[in-house]
């Protein structure tokens, strides 16, 4: 083999040397740089002629034919590039494998092992997209070969270690698990039994050292280890508390936990552990693991988000609310990048994680996401006054910038302003603020109205704004609430004429579509038929209500017996029916109702969510004590009639 490979140059040794230097001492300057109190854009700019610094090395040494003395400097040099680059872009870009590539390829044919090294120095970060189907089919047997023919020259070993290293890196940031195993075997060849679990061959990995008289690395194999072990655990955490394999889970996020893990991912790491926990039914340990967040100090929106969730298990409404305020508060100044004061000019944990999204529990949304939980929260719970408080802030600040638009949500991340505008007039409603409640409302009318054509209303809608199917919903809402602010003002015909121009419109309506929701953000999926019809039911039910009231139980009798023919078995029409019924001293009609709502199945529909403004407006029309009342009237009723 040594007769293979292409004889050093005259004088390299001090060539070498020359080199080395400058390699150690673009090295220095980068680890200086990171501790750096200069001004950010001074430090940047350093930072990019290191990097530079590094390119002209690299390809001084890639001008020269390769040689085996030349090797280690020049794959640490290539190792040194790479790192120093994706740590200033914070990303593998493509761009960045596109220049590797370029830098790495030879023009020269290399035989021996040398020519197996320089194969994968011009492959390993080529992007998956990139390669032929045949390079990619045999880039894991070709760093199998290079590790293997490698064994006769151990001096490269520490050097192809850490190019691994950066292959590992790459192959799980764009899920090539299979690959990352087989490398990981490859590199474990020592070990007596194979294994496919990558956090177990990513254990057993034990990268060479590098000697005392080697070429300075920013970073070497074994930091890139630990650096792919603690992400490798807290992805597949993550991952298996989202699937809901919550030992597993548990598991990973433990070996995360204890792995090498900057504070910004040790409160994440902390904050999956107490969801996996409270969602494995130990919420008092939860709180142990948020409280441990909170005392890293990085961050304290996302386990303030999560103790709430915690708090509501346990039904401590108050130290819930407390957890929410203190969240909003925290969401409430931007967020400043994680990078802005510190530069940090070497692969971390943090570049291996993916953003999280919506649907991950490490998600903790914004400032008025965060708002608004609070104030739906202080709804649902009986605190009308500062629900209304928490809506009328949240409202002054999304409508104190540009025109909103009022089109539906199009994902689950919260409802849209209409609908914000809907629970803040229930909220101002519950706590007595009906004059509040219709300046909201006239607000959102003024706005939603004219997004409807004038004639047709229903059936135009749905030809011509695809993109606005809430609208009617939105529009019958307003009227509905309308109505019940005016009659809370005692003001009877402004409520009627509400309650009676939100059942015209509701009763034109055809929902066609039973998986789009007819509000946005509800826990469970809303059917748009299911909101009609407990929207219908409202409506006449309030306005019954208002018949009743003025003496007229001949027409709140019509109402009511309405809403029991489109909602059968709902047990607050069957109520006020009954009683409507007994009033007018019709008991045989009542005692018959009575027996054959007995037989009527419970409704399948309260499976579904409703809109929180909706279901609001429902709690004010069930009466207290409805079951028992129901029974009362049975009994009451037979026995009359048997007399």
């Amino acid at each position: 083999m040594s007769s293979q490979i292409i004889p050093a140059l005259p004088k390299m040794s001090s060539i070498l040397d020359l080199w080395r230097e400058k390699n150690d001492r673009l090295v220095r300057q980068a680890k200086q740089l990171t501790g750096d109190s200069r001004p950010s854009l001074r430090r940047q700019q350093l930072a990019q002629d290191t990097l530079e610094g590094f390119k002209e090395l690299l390809i001084t040494l890639q001008g020269l034919p390769a040689a085996v003395p030349a090797l280690p400097l020049e794959l640490t040099v290539t190792c040194n590039y790479i790192i120093l680059r994706a740590s200033l872009a914070q990303d593998f870009t493509e761009d960045l494998t596109q220049d590797i590539q370029r830098g790495l390829e030879r023009d020269q044919r290399v035989w021996g092992a040398e020519r197996w090294i320089w194969c994968v120095c011009s492959t390993v970060l080529e992007t998956q997209n990139q390669l032929e189907p045949k390079s990619q089919q045999r880039l894991p047997e070709l760093w199998h070969s290079v590790l293997s023919a490698s064994s006769l020259l151990p001096e490269l070993l520490p050097a192809l270690h850490c190019l691994a290293s950066l292959q590992a890196i790459l192959w799980m940031s764009t899920d090539h698990l299979g690959d990352l195993a087989l490398l990981l075997q490859t590199l474990n060849a020592s070990q007596t039994e194979t294994s496919e679990d990558l956090l177990l061959l990513l254990k057993s990995w034990s990268p060479p050292a590098e000697k005392a008289d080697a070429p300075l690395s920013i970073q070497d194999a074994e930091s890139l280890r630990d650096v792919l072990l603690t992400a490798f655990a807290c992805r597949q955490g993550l991952q298996e508390l989202i699937t809901g394999s919550l030992p597993r889970a548990l598991s990973s996020l433990h070996e995360a936990a204890s792995g090498l893990c900057p504070p910004s991912v040790l409160v994440q790491v902390y904050t999956a552990l107490g969801t996996c926990l409270r969602k494995m039914g130990n919420p008092q340990r939860a709180l142990l693991y948020l409280t441990a967040a909170l005392k890293v100090g990085a961050t304290c929106a996302l386990p303030l988000l999560e103790a709430s969730r915690i708090y509501r298990q346990l039904g401590d409404t108050a130290a819930e609310l407390e957890s929410l305020e203190l969240l909003a508060e925290a969401l409430r100044a931007p967020h400043s990048p994680i990078h802005s004061s510190t530069l940090k000019l070497v692969i971390e944990v943090e570049l291996l994680l993916p953003q999280p999204g919506p649907a991950s529990p490490l998600h903790c949304g914004t400032h008025s996401q965060a708002k608004h939980l609070l104030a739906s929260r202080c709804l649902q719970t009986g605190r009308a006054e500062d629900a209304s408080e928490h809506y009328l802030d949240l409202l002054a600040m999304l409508l104190g910038g540009s025109e909103p638009g009022f089109s539906p949500p199009t994902s689950s991340t919260g409802p849209c302003i209409p609908e914000l505008c809907l629970e803040a007039a229930a909220a101002l409603i519950q706590a007595g603020r009906a004059q509040d409640a219709l300046t909201v409302c006239e607000e959102l009318l003024s706005r939603t109205s004219s997004l409807l054509p004038k004639m047709s209303l229903w059936e135009n809608a749905r030809k011509r704004a695809k993109e606005l199917p809430y609208c009617p919903f939105w529009v019958s809402a307003t009227h509905l609430l309308q109505g019940q602010a005016w009659s809370q003002l005692k003001a009877q015909k402004e409520a009627l004429s509400e309650f009676s121009q939100c059942l015209e419109l509701l009763f034109r309506a055809l929902p066609e579509d039973k998986e789009q929701g007819a509000g946005s953000n509800c826990e469970q999926k809303c059917r748009p038929d299911v909101a009609l019809k407990h929207l219908q039911v409202a409506a006449l039910l309030s306005r019954g209500l208002e018949w009743a009231a003025s003496n007229q139980d001949t027409k709140a009798l019509s109402d009511f017996l309405l809403s029991v023919q489109i909602c059968p078995g709902n047990r607050d029409g069957s109520f006020y029916l009954l009683q409507t019924l007994k009033r007018l001293e019709r008991k045989n009609e009542a005692a018959a109702f009575w027996q054959k709502a007995q037989t009527q199945p419970a409704q399948e529909e309260a499976i579904w969510s409703l809109p929180l403004y909706l279901e609001t407006c429902l709690s004010w029309i069930h009466p207290p004590n409805c079951e028992a009342l129901l029974e009362e009237f049975g009994t009451s009723l037979l026995e009359s009639c048997d007399l």
